[in-house]
C-alpha cells in the first residue's frame, strides 16, 4: 500500500478505533491544515493565491472543512468505514471506524522509529513528529517513555529538520494555543 498523505496519517493517529477524536476538533483541524500544507511544500511548489502567508493558508484550510474532507478521502480509499446504528433503539448515529488497525500502525511507524532512533527521520516524518507533539498525541505512539520527555523529543526532531518543517510546526503550535485561549476572551 502506498504511503498516505501526511494529513491523513495525522487524522488516523488522532482518532481511536471507533472514530472518536482524541483532541478538540478545532485544534485537530488546524493540525490537519498544517500537515496538508507541509505535504504540499515538501512534494512540490505551492501556487499562492495573492501570496498569502502560511498562517492564512492554515486558517483557511481549517475553516474550509479539512477535517470533513480528510475523513471523506479516507472513506473513499477504504481506510475508514461508515457505521450507522441507533442508540437505545431510537437515536441514530454515524461513526467512521477503522477498516484495519494496520493503517494506524503504518501512520505512526515513522514517528516511533525516529523517536527510538531506529531510522533517521525525513522531513515528512519530522513534521508528523512535531504535529503529534503540538496536538499532544504522544500517547498514541505507544512508546514506553514519560510524556514530557517524549514530547520534548518529538519537538526536537521537528526543530532539527530542514526548512520549512520547524517553522510550520511552530505556526500550528501558535494557532492551536490561540484557539485554546480564544474562548476566554
Amino acid at each position: 500500500m502506498d504511503r498516505l498523505p501526511l494529513h491523513q496519517d495525522l487524522y488516523l493517529i488522532a482518532h481511536d478505533k471507533t472514530g472518536k477524536p482524541y483532541v478538540h476538533p478545532a485544534s485537530l483541524a488546524l493540525g490537519l491544515a498544517g500537515a496538508a500544507l507541509l505535504d504540499r511544500l515538501l512534494t512540490g511548489p505551492v501556487k499562492p493565491l495573492l501570496n498569502p502567508g502560511p498562517v492564512a493558508l492554515i486558517k483557511g484550510a481549517a475553516a474550509g472543512g479539512i477535517y470533513d474532507r480528510t475523513r471523506e478521502e479516507l472513506l473513499g480509499s477504504g481506510v475508514l468505514v461508515r457505521v450507522t446504528g441507533r442508540r437505545l433503539g431510537m437515536l441514530p448515529y454515524t461513526r467512521y471506524e477503522l477498516a484495519d488497525i494496520a493503517s494506524v500502525v503504518r501512520a505512526s511507524s515513522g514517528a516511533r522509529s525516529a523517536v527510538e532512533g531506529w531510522k533517521p527521520p525525513d522531513a515528512r516524518c519530522a513534521g508528523l513528529c512535531g504535529l503529534v507533539a503540538v496536538l499532544r498525541l504522544e500517547s498514541e505512539l505507544y512508546l514506553d517513555q514519560p510524556a514530557a520527555r517524549l514530547v520534548a523529543r518529538l519537538r526536537e526532531i521537528a526543530a532539527s529538520a530542514a526548512s520549512p518543517v520547524g517553522e510550520l510546526v511552530e505556526i500550528v503550535d501558535t494557532l492551536v494555543a490561540e484557539a485554546a485561549v480564544a474562548v476566554y476572551r
